[in-house]
């Protein structure tokens, strides 16, 4: 038997495209989007549809970026807890302007759509592109991109208050260059089984301080973190799952309400029986390699693993070994955090959403 479940009522203070729906209106404007709609409006319409039946869940895809993409049925209840979180956490009240250029088919998509009804947003859809803020000219209180759209929206930037930023690491190059906006510009911790986001951590703080470390993520309200015996990220968040959800993130719990990210478990190596974790030893070179980089571990006889880096650029003999001289210098990596070579590459191999496919990318280089 079907579970059912009555979808509140859009929040008075809702608009879609500056016109405000009820939940009877909603259902024929998605009608309309669907069928003269662009594709993306008509994702649009086909989510509205779905979250108005009266179905307790929706089904929705992860990105792959992690492994095989899967299909979740979602609880809407748990969508709309995580909706007023989200509110709670970043200080938005009714009748914030926001931006939605996002595509609908994955969770951070979804749930734009979802805290702007919850909520009672103002939200605009634009054309999710990787230059998203190209035909907007007005001031938007919140907005959600992934790192690549933030790459190529810093000279727009300032149509945006605030910013959260996921579906994959922000490098340092990256962070660098939202230092000094006036946007307040965050990166989420999440998935799809959080319903997008459970942390965040502020980019460009105005007061910069003095520490070396990684700037740990503050947990959303309702949200209690641990670690398991790997020291990956065990999450129990009730509001939102009603599993506790074991992660494959290695982390470093600071407080009961903050963590560092030291990486992910699958892609630690193991070399000389010293564990080493990529993404923190890529933060390290970041500082000198603005290309985009990854690090990887490939099969050693002395040591098990060995650590090699691959760069994104054209070959050139010159710029290994200028790559090579600046990795060497570089006080901060550990001996056995030295990668003991490093591969060029013109273009690195992507998932669907535009993250390194780290595997497919050393498949295709070495084979």
């Amino acid at each position: 038997m079907i579970e059912k479940f009555k979808v509140p009522e859009t929040h008075p203070a809702f608009k879609l495209n500056k016109q405000h729906y009820t939940n009877t209106e909603l259902r024929q404007a998605a009608y309309n989007l669907i069928k003269e709609g662009e594709p993306y409006e008509e994702a649009v319409g086909d989510f509205i549809l779905d979250w108005l039946k009266p179905s307790a869940f929706l089904e929705v895809q992860t990105s792959g970026s992690t492994g095989t993409p899967k299909k979740y049925k979602i609880r809407k209840e748990f969508m709309i807890n995580s909706a007023l979180a989200t509110g709670k956490f970043f200080e938005l009240e009714a009748g914030s302007h926001s931006l939605l250029c996002l595509p609908v088919n994955f969770i951070a998509g979804k749930m734009m759509m979802v805290r702007a009804m919850t909520l009672g947003w103002e939200l605009d859809l634009v054309v999710p592109s990787s230059n998203p803020l190209d035909q907007v000219y007005k001031i938007y209180d919140f907005c959600a991109m992934t790192p690549f759209q933030l790459d190529n929206s810093i000279g727009r930037l300032h149509l945006i208050k605030k910013l959260i930023v996921g579906g994959g690491a922000v490098s340092l190059n990256l962070q660098k260059m939202v230092q000094g906006l006036q946007t307040k510009v965050y990166e989420t911790f999440g998935m799809t089984e959080t319903l997008s986001h459970i942390a965040a951590r502020r980019l460009n703080p105005k007061k910069k301080k003095k520490q070396k470390q990684y700037t740990p993520f503050k947990v959303l309200p309702n949200v209690n973190i641990s670690k398991d015996d790997r020291d990956c990220l065990v999450i129990k968040a009730p509001l939102v799952s009603k599993e506790t959800i074991v992660t494959n993130d290695v982390v470093e719990i600071i407080t009961y309400k903050k963590f560092l990210w030291k990486g992910r478990y699958d892609n630690v190596v193991n070399s000389g029986g010293v564990k080493l974790f990529p993404e923190a030893i890529e933060r390290k070179i970041s500082k000198v390699i603005n290309n985009r980089i990854f690090v990887i571990g490939i099969p050693d006889d002395a040591l098990g693993e060995k650590l090699i880096l691959f760069v994104e650029a054209d070959f050139s003999e010159e710029l290994l070994i200028e790559l090579q001289e600046k990795v060497a210098k570089l006080k901060s990596l550990e001996r056995f955090e030295v990668p003991k070579k490093i591969y060029l590459i013109g273009k690195f191999e992507e998932t669907p959403n535009g993250k390194i496919h780290r595997l497919n990318t050393l498949r295709s280089k070495i084979g």
